[in-house]
């Protein structure tokens, strides 16, 4: 048992670093950010910390006991920011918490941001950062850039770390599906990408199917077959999928 969790740990050691490292080269672009941090919850479990750069080492554990902006993110699926990280209502008992700890240095945070994200069905991140002001407006669009090789980097880590070629595969379909389909819902409502995604979320959750099949359903629905990565298994929806992604596109096409 013992060998097996060192080999474990060997297999995401280098997936942890790189991590570490995109959350040090986040924390040197944004002005005035103190650390960066990266959550990750599968199957219905609380989040939890997969890397930290900076004080959100030491922050992010109390946080998400205290239902902090990165809990609240998980949650509900959209971004969450705040000016004044201790004095903001939606989580009244993090600044108690965080005085608990007897850490000086995270007194010093104001300012907060909460991106999250999703690499497969039941898989989730948040990616988060730190500040010693309020919030600048560019810094959701930095983290949203950043957003894209964290989730890239957790798809293609976690199948390797199965050691399994035909997961790669199918979880490589999947996000070429889910990302069509967002192409759709942003250009028939003219949304934003976070807004597109949240869209697909809601409907898989409303009509109880996985989002793959709904991306693939709405996205044949609109112009036929869709095609996938080269060499990459083929989603297949079932009827539920099909019927839910027909009563999202009347919705559209209705409003």
């Amino acid at each position: 048992m013992t060998e097996t969790l060192m080999n474990a740990a060997d297999r995401w050691r280098p997936l942890t670093d790189l991590l570490g490292a995109l959350l040090e080269r986040i924390t040197g672009e944004l002005p005035g950010c103190l650390g960066a941090g990266l959550t990750v919850a599968q199957g219905g479990r609380p989040p939890r910390v997969l890397a930290a750069a900076g004080v959100a080492a030491d922050l992010l554990p109390v946080s998400l006991a205290q239902g902090g902006p990165v809990a609240v993110a998980a949650a509900g699926g959209e971004p969450v920011t705040t000016d004044d990280l201790f004095a903001d209502g939606r989580w009244p008992g993090l600044s108690g918490a965080v005085a608990a700890t007897g850490r000086p240095e995270l007194g010093a945070i104001r300012g907060a941001a909460a991106l999250p994200g999703l690499w497969e069905d039941t898989s989730a991140f948040v990616l988060s950062a730190v500040f010693d002001r309020p919030l600048d407006a560019a810094v959701l669009s930095v983290l949203r850039r950043y957003e894209k090789l964290t989730e890239t980097t957790l798809v293609v880590a976690q199948a390797a770390t199965a050691g399994d070629p035909d997961q790669t595969l199918d979880l490589l379909a999947s996000r070429a599906a889910i990302e069509q389909a967002k192409g759709v819902v942003m250009a028939v409502r003219r949304c934003a990408p976070d807004e597109a995604w949240q869209t697909l979320r809601r409907a898989s959750q409303e009509f109880n199917v996985k989002v793959r099949e709904l991306a693939v359903a709405l996205v044949e629905h609109v112009g036929g077959p869709a095609p996938g990565p080269e060499g990459a298994p083929e989603i297949r929806p079932g009827a539920p999928a099909r019927h839910a992604a027909e009563r999202l596109w009347s919705a559209f096409t209705a409003e």
